[in-house]
């Protein structure tokens, strides 16, 4: 017994001592872990501080001059506007201190104390000034962002006074242009230039060759000792084609390229990448007239937007590729947090149109009122140069008809198209338009809109709106102008298109895109 005993207390002891050994070693690893850590949460151990990004199709470096939405994207670590926009779609000061609209047609900008372009000189009023006069040549990209803008008053060195021409609203969100150097570029062919802009952003072009242009951080930023940039060096390297960048990041030689094509998966598969996609601008809708004598009546257009398939139509046309959309700014906007959903729901259509009145007999829908009867026959107008959405007009046929509304499908010419938006003499129309950053919804809702759609709290709200800059009172109001919308069905949206970023594994950081720029929280990138 007692020979077993002194057996158990040498396995405790052994025991103890593997287990404090093993305590020991697991500390000093957590401690060189923790050494390891930076400001960011990340670990040091291997991190690169040299990124490499495919461009395609790169034309010019300026992206006042530019056509590459890719450098305009990449422009944002580059060269500062007066505001910025976040990947919410808010707006945020950027050169500016700060802004305010005085009147319904005026706005007061005031720079930010001590700005310096990246050789050291100030950064002025004047700028802006020269800035908005060689976008109005109307030769750039933002050339639309000041096609309003009647006059620009210094008010002193810091402050200046933009004059419009009328009332536009939510105007701030066309101040996203970059500010470039009068000093730098007056005495310059601006639109014929081939030469770098100073920088005022985190990073700076320090050399360029036919190939590539590489990028370093930017010590005149006026954010530089606020911030620390992980990445020194930016290498962007040019390609003729998508196709040849994804070659290129196939074999490991760029960590990010930016893509508006939805197959880009079967070009580099799926294995070591990461694929970061969010809603694109252009989104597609069916316009119903409202002044027509069926659609006024709110509960024929709500079922209509019952017995549309929209998970159909992105299977059957897109192969899953689009996006669902239900509403003009849920692109990504703060002022529109669901997540968009089909409705689709067969039985519901019809037992609108039963509650409405409408009785479904012989094949049709009808509804009898004052000794006259009314059948449930619409036309559908489509773009027959567009065969994408004609596509998606068919199906939209098929499934108004599989509910018992009877459809005419209108496959028109251009010319005739046109025609028929600019009259308004359709029943039921798909277009589509490619949204601005704004959350302005005149074109929708306001006078004139391609519905014919009337509402007069809505109409209120709208008026209320432009003037409103505190956000979580707009989003209020946004919240009700989406009731109002839900409920009324004035338009059924569809779908848009994808945008994706794609970027190799090493890469790593808070890569959240959207359709300003990819490149958010770039000062917290890295790869390992």
């Amino acid at each position: 017994m007692k020979s077993n005993i002194i057996k158990y207390l040498f396995i405790a002891f052994a025991i103890f001592i593997i287990g404090f050994a093993i305590y020991k070693i697991s500390s000093k690893d957590t401690e060189e872990i923790a050494q390891n850590e930076t400001d960011n949460g990340q670990s040091t151990q291997d991190v690169e501080s040299t990124l490499r990004i495919g461009i395609p199709e790169f034309d010019n470096i300026n992206p006042l001059i530019t056509d590459n939405k890719d450098i305009i994207s990449l422009s944002t670590i580059l060269y500062e506007a007066l505001l910025g926009i976040t990947s919410d779609y808010k707006i945020e000061l950027k050169l500016a201190q700060e802004w305010s609209k005085s009147d319904s047609k005026t706005y007061l900008v005031k720079l930010k104390d001590n700005l310096k372009w990246e050789d050291g000189s100030s950064v002025t009023g004047e700028d802006v000034e020269f800035t908005i006069g060689k976008l109005q040549e109307g030769k750039s990209a933002y050339s639309d962002n000041v096609s309003n803008i009647k006059s620009v008053e210094i008010i002193d060195g810091n402050t200046v006074r933009i004059n419009l021409k009328k009332e536009e609203p939510f105007f701030e969100y066309n101040l996203i242009f970059p500010i470039i150097s009068k000093k730098q570029f007056e005495d310059e062919d601006f639109y014929e230039s081939r030469i770098a802009p100073y920088a005022t952003g985190m990073y700076k072009v320090t050399a360029a060759t036919e190939e590539s242009i590489e990028l370093k951080q930017n010590d005149n930023w006026y954010d530089a000792q606020n911030t620390d940039r992980i990445i020194d060096t930016v290498i962007i390297s040019f390609y003729d084609t998508i196709g040849d960048a994804y070659n290129d990041m196939k074999i490991g030689n760029i960590d990010l390229v930016s893509t508006s094509k939805t197959n880009v998966e079967d070009y580099v598969g799926t294995i070591g990448f990461v694929f970061n996609s969010y809603k694109g601008r252009q989104l597609d809708f069916i316009s119903m007239n409202c002044e027509d004598s069926i659609l006024q009546n709110k509960e024929v257009r709500q079922a209509i937007n019952y017995a549309i398939d929209l998970n159909k139509i992105n299977s059957s046309v897109f192969d899953n590729n689009y996006n669902i959309s239900t509403f003009p700014i849920d692109y990504g906007s703060y002022l529109y947090d669901k997540e968009s959903k089909s409705k689709y729901n067969k039985e519901k259509a019809q037992e609108v149109l039963e509650d409405a009145g409408w009785v479904y007999r012989y094949g049709y829908w009808r509804k009898t009122e004052n000794y006259s009867t009314q059948y449930l026959n619409l036309n559908l107008v489509v773009q027959n140069s567009d065969e994408t959405r004609v596509k998606v007009a068919e199906l939209i046929e098929e499934q108004l008809e599989d509910i018992g509304i009877n459809v005419y499908l209108y496959k028109v010419s251009d010319s005739a198209y046109k025609n028929y938006l600019e009259k308004k003499n359709y029943d039921l129309i798909l277009t589509g338009v490619n949204n601005g950053y704004s959350p302005d919804l005149t074109y929708f809702f306001g006078e004139d809109n391609i519905a014919n759609y009337e509402n007069e709290e809505l109409s209120s709200i709208l008026k209320e709106v432009k003037n409103i800059k505190d956000e979580e009172l707009l989003k209020e109001k946004y919240d009700r102008i989406i009731e109002i919308y839900e409920d009324e069905v004035p338009y059924v949206c569809l779908y848009r298109n994808t945008n994706k970023v794609v970027s190799g594994i090493r890469l790593t950081g808070e890569i959240t895109p959207n359709n300003y720029t990819a490149y958010f929280n770039f000062e917290k990138w890295f790869r390992q």
